[in-house]
């Protein structure tokens, strides 16, 4: 696989109630290394949070080439649109998948006049990601950094 990958490279599958097991190891291959650094990683708990919140019919594989590479959860509410989750595997990460899932995301947003909310751990190298991107931090939370990407106005 090419060591970056466009808009051509990059499609979304349908995700259903028999990839929870799937989808949460690769949610735990995407945060143990955040989570250690800060001595919150057990495996336990990162099932119950995941399974607390998990809406299949919000959420979609990222598919890189053909390959499932990741996931992303987008939900509706009150105030736009809450990305409650994108993970990307490890050996993945830092060929800008991420940045092309968020494009998809912010096109739709932004066409639906919609900001987009999302959740980072503050020890997390997802924090930069999201500010790189156009994310503003608006609160704090004990673990996280709660993030708001305004609707863009379309030219």
């Amino acid at each position: 696989m090419p060591s970056n990958f466009t808009s051509n490279d990059l499609s979304f599958s349908p995700v259903s109630e028999d990839d929870f097991e799937d989808l949460l190891a690769l949610r735990i291959a995407a945060m143990k290394d955040s989570l250690s650094r800060i001595g919150r990683f057990d495996p336990l708990r990162a099932r119950e949070r995941f399974q607390s919140g998990f809406s299949p019919e919000n959420t979609r594989h990222v598919v890189v080439c053909g390959s499932r590479v990741g996931f992303v959860t987008v939900k509706p509410c009150d105030d736009g649109l809450l990305l409650d989750h994108l993970y990307v595997l490890p050996s993945f990460q830092g060929r800008g998948i991420g940045t092309l899932v968020l494009a998809s995301i912010f096109q739709v947003a932004d066409t639906d006049g919609k900001q987009i909310r999302v959740g980072a751990l503050k020890e997390s190298d997802s924090n930069r990601f999201y500010e790189r991107h156009g994310f503003k931090v608006v609160s704090e939370g004990e673990w996280d950094n709660y993030f708001v990407r305004p609707c863009q106005t379309l030219a």
